[in-house]
């Protein structure tokens, strides 16, 4: 892995090149409060992300609260949530997760990680997600774009996107933990792709462990 100089290194020529947590930056999938921001989690887990955005809009058409979720039958959701896939799961996890909200937090939504992850579908992922986007706290997300990144870099080194996250909330100065997310989710979306990374205009190419270990072979 990297120094802790190189990390620094890395998140100030990101800072630099990306452009960060944007004023339009809303919660999970645009959703508008937090209780939509979680069930949005939940549904886009192995989903794409327009299949999600359909499970949503349908599903938060018939409901908006875990008060009107959980009126609803369970086949009113499964096929409202139907084009994200594995819809029958999904719809016990969303009453799952209402019911919990309610009878433990009296419906509202914490905006603690360890709160969050108590609730029934909620893991480290969508926790951090709804801990950046809806309540503004100061975490770095780790989704796919970001895990790959990170330790294709070697800000982290992790075969799991937990793990992963645990290791940047270690390793990364405090400066960078409000906009971390973005610019990382930014930069592997834009520079560092999945499929031909853009490494002759990568800006931290010189301190790529990957790219290193390219040039050797």
């Amino acid at each position: 892995m990297l120094s802790e100089v190189q990390v620094d290194q890395v998140y100030r020529a990101l800072a630099e090149a990306m452009p960060g947590r944007t004023r339009n930056a809303k919660g999970p999938k645009g959703q508008p409060d937090a209780f939509r921001s979680c069930i949005s989690c939940m549904l886009s887990a192995q989903s794409l992300d327009r299949n999600t955005a359909a499970a949503t809009t349908a599903l938060f058409k018939l409901a908006k609260t875990p008060e009107d979720m959980l009126a609803l039958r369970d086949e009113d959701i499964a096929a409202a949530i139907k084009p994200c896939g594995l819809y029958n799961n999904k719809t016990k996890s969303i009453r799952k997760f209402c019911n919990a909200l309610l009878d433990e937090h009296g419906g509202v939504v914490p905006d603690t990680r360890e709160d969050l992850m108590s609730l029934p579908g909620i893991g480290r992922k969508c926790a951090d997600i709804v801990m950046s986007f809806t309540f503004g706290k100061d975490v770095i997300a780790v989704d796919t774009h970001v895990h790959r990144v990170c330790n294709r870099i070697g800000l982290t080194e992790a075969k799991t996107a937990e793990k992963t996250a645990q290791q940047l909330e270690d390793r990364s100065p405090n400066w960078a933990m409000r906009d971390g997310h973005f610019w990382l989710i930014q930069f592997g979306k834009k520079v560092c792709r999945a499929r031909l990374p853009k490494c002759e205009v990568c800006v931290v190419n010189d301190l790529c462990e990957d790219l290193a270990a390219r040039a050797v072979e």
